[in-house]
């Protein structure tokens, strides 16, 4: 399916495809920019046709023999260490040195608290002109959005201004958005977690789920 979104396929290529063919997302791109969010998940074999046509600028759709030129800037994102994902060869080390030509960090927010309450006051502007409503953010708020780690960064803040704007209020207070992620922590204890291993047995894999259970469960 992702291959068939990026390079498109020709009219029969497989079961369920578009009368016609689709042009992919390589190809729509032409002579413009194409984001690449998550470039950290993809499979090898996903890897492999993108080092090719970001090699030789040219694609081919699948179920076709013609080849597609294209030119298409890359503008890709990962929150992944894909360099160490290259020393493990879970990403291809030729793809990385062709994408990471111009690179930006991007600290995570318990890195510039600063930032916080401005980004969180245009999210809260923006949800706030579909509501209609005009609640206030108070300087205990703005405290109390500075003090929390977010963990889940941006789109941890964002969920929490639209929590926020859609309640009853005139004033957002330190204890609205206390709430919010109050809610989300205890939702998040609640939450158990077993690592298993990628390859292996069905059998196991429920050796390892088991294993798992009984050292988070026992009773020492």
């Amino acid at each position: 399916l992702l291959e068939s979104e990026l390079f498109g396929y020709v009219d029969g290529a497989f079961t369920g495809a578009r009368k016609g063919g689709k042009p992919g997302l390589f190809e729509l791109a032409h002579e413009g920019t194409l984001f690449l969010d998550e470039i950290g998940e993809l499979a090898p074999d996903i890897q492999s046709r993108l080092l090719r046509v970001i090699q030789e600028r040219e694609i081919m759709r699948i179920g076709d023999d013609k080849i597609i030129p294209v030119d298409v800037r890359i503008i890709s994102a990962t929150n992944r260490p894909l360099f160490e994902q290259t020393q493990s060869g879970m990403f291809r080390q030729d793809l990385y040195y062709r994408i990471r030509v111009v690179g930006l960090h991007l600290p995570p927010l318990r890195a510039r608290i600063e930032d916080i309450p401005r980004i969180f006051e245009h999210y809260l502007k923006w949800f706030l002109e579909r509501t209609g409503r005009e609640p206030r953010l108070t300087g205990t708020a703005r405290d109390a959005l500075m003090k929390y780690s977010w963990p889940g960064n941006v789109r941890q803040l964002r969920n929490v201004a639209e929590v926020v704007t859609y309640g009853d209020n005139d004033r957002i207070e330190a204890h609205h958005i206390q709430e919010a992620l109050g809610e989300q922590e205890s939702a998040s204890t609640e939450i158990r977690f077993v690592a298993i291993p990628e390859e292996g047995t069905l059998k196991q894999m429920e050796s390892a789920i088991v294993r798992g259970l009984l050292a988070k469960h026992s009773p020492d």
